[in-house]
């Protein structure tokens, strides 16, 4: 089950890496529609072979799932594609990072929970990390040039995922039977921007392979083989292997020739230590692992 987390985890990396070549040949709206487009009847098919959901008890919740799809599905991947164009794929993951502890911090302003000192502790050492891949280690810098239009969306995504995360806290709908049924609701609401803006298609078969790839494993297979795995040793010990995403995609992206700055990787590894810290829990700490079990929908 742990080899079904990692690999959950490199198909979520794939996404970052794939996700910018393909927003270099199309937009970040046909991007995104096209992802659940192609998607939604497959993770339709994936939630009744594993979760057997009761369609009417998700539909009940439906106005729930319109939320979190303008948040999650259609808001944060919106974000996520018109950065990756912008900053790249690994400064982008590096920065994504933090997503587990904004999720943390998120969940005990807005829902109370508890946090002991050594998650504040790793609060602080992520979002000291996050600090130093922004400005590139030199403060001055930011003071001068402020953040760079990629980076700020990239900052959007992760607050539209931490508002995601909180709010999937209200849902009693299983994980991918949830997905499924916000996946239509992505395609539905972003029909009226489709019409608007029309939909442009790869042009190249390197573009059109990596959209492929981007609706079949990080849509589809990473949902389910994460599900299967947290189910199988539990949220809390599958959240730790949440900081293999931004590993996976510096190696992917160094692999096809990217570069790795010492700031994302001085500030990429207090990120990971932080997050580390931040999720480190006892395993009767159940409020923190229902919060880490949110992170499941990339």
């Amino acid at each position: 089950m742990y080899l079904f987390l990692a690999l959950a985890n490199l198909f979520w990396a794939g996404n970052y890496v794939f996700g910018e070549m393909v927003a270099r040949e199309i937009s970040p709206i046909s991007l995104t529609f096209f992802r659940w487009c192609f998607a939604f009847l497959p993770l339709i098919a994936l939630a009744w072979l594993i979760e057997r959901p009761d369609w009417r008890a998700a539909l009940r919740e439906w106005k729930w799932h319109l939320l979190q799809s303008l948040l999650g599905l259609t808001g944060y991947t919106l974000l996520l594609y018109a950065a990756l164009g912008l900053t790249g794929a690994v400064k982008a993951a590096v920065i994504s990072a933090i997503n587990p502890a904004t999720i943390a911090l998120a969940a005990a302003i807005v829902l109370h929970e508890r946090l002991r000192p050594i998650q504040v502790v790793g609060l602080v050492v992520a979002f000291v990390g996050v600090t130093v891949v922004l400005t590139g280690g030199d403060l001055q810098r930011l003071f001068d040039q402020g953040f760079g239009p990629g980076d700020l969306l990239v900052v959007g995504a992760v607050l539209a995922w931490t508002a995601y995360s909180i709010v999937s806290r209200r849902l009693a709908t299983p994980p991918i039977t949830a997905t499924a049924v916000q996946a239509v609701f992505a395609v539905v609401t972003m029909l009226p921007l489709i019409a608007v803006t029309g939909v442009s298609l790869p042009t190249s078969v390197a573009g059109t392979l990596g959209l492929a790839y981007i609706v079949i494993f990080p849509s589809m297979a990473g949902y389910a083989l994460w599900n299967i795995g947290a189910t199988s040793v539990g949220p809390a010990r599958a959240g730790i292997f949440l900081n293999l995403l931004p590993v996976f995609t510096v190696v992917i992206a160094l692999m096809l020739g990217a570069t790795l700055e010492p700031a994302a990787a001085i500030g990429g590894s207090l990120v990971i230590a932080g997050v580390y810290l931040t999720l480190h829990q006892r395993r009767s700490s159940l409020g923190q692992a229902d919060t880490t079990s949110n992170l499941t929908r990339r």
